[in-house]
C-alpha cells in the first residue's frame, strides 16, 4: 500500500494537477470511452485561469506521495458539486480516492452533494452511495460523451459543523 498525505490546494499544485487530469483521462477513462472521446475531454488546452480560480473556490484536497508528488485531486463547491476527482493511473486502487472523498464528505456541512461521474467513476460513487438521477450526454469540442448525473444524501447523519452546534 503506498503511503500519502492529504492536505489543501495549493497554487503551485496547477501545473501538476493539470498534467495528472489529462495523463488519467488518457489512461484510466480510455477503458471506457473511444480515443475521440478522451481526446476531446483532455485536449491539453486547460484553462490554467479557469482551473485556479475554480480549484481556488472549491474545497480542494490534494494526495501527495510522501517524499513529494501528487497522485491525486478533489474538489468539492460551496454548493457541494463535486466537480473534479481524479488519481493517477500508477496508483489506483490504493485507497487515495477513498480518503479525499471521505475528507471532503466529512467537511461538507450540507445535505446533498452531487456530481458527474464519468462511466469509469460511477462504481466508486455507487459504492459510497451515490444515487444515479440521470444518464446524460455532454459534449466536448464537438464529441459527446456519456456520464452520469449522482447524488447522495447527507442529512442523516452528521458533519462536523452541526455536531459542534447541537
Amino acid at each position: 500500500m503506498v503511503v500519502f498525505q492529504l492536505r489543501a490546494y495549493q497554487s503551485s499544485d496547477l501545473s501538476e494537477i493539470a498534467q495528472l487530469f489529462y495523463q488519467t483521462v488518457h489512461t484510466i477513462n480510455r477503458q471506457d470511452y473511444s480515443q475521440a472521446e478522451v481526446d476531446a475531454w483532455a485536449d491539453g488546452q486547460l484553462d490554467l485561469a479557469a482551473w485556479q480560480q475554480s480549484l481556488q473556490a472549491h474545497q480542494t484536497i490534494i494526495a501527495v506521495l510522501n517524499g513529494g508528488g501528487i497522485v491525486g485531486f478533489g474538489d468539492l463547491s460551496k454548493a457541494g458539486y463535486f466537480d473534479r476527482l481524479y488519481v493517477a493511473a500508477n496508483y489506483e486502487h490504493q485507497g487515495i480516492a477513498t480518503a479525499i472523498c471521505d475528507q471532503i464528505e466529512g467537511q461538507f456541512a450540507g445535505h446533498q452533494i452531487t456530481t458527474q461521474a464519468s462511466i469509469t467513476a460511477r462504481p466508486f460513487f455507487t459504492q459510497r452511495g451515490y444515487q444515479v438521477l440521470q444518464e446524460q450526454q455532454v459534449q466536448r469540442h464537438g464529441v459527446s460523451l456519456t456520464n452520469f448525473v449522482m447524488s447522495k444524501n447527507l442529512s442523516g447523519r452528521l458533519t462536523n459543523e452541526s455536531s459542534s452546534s447541537n
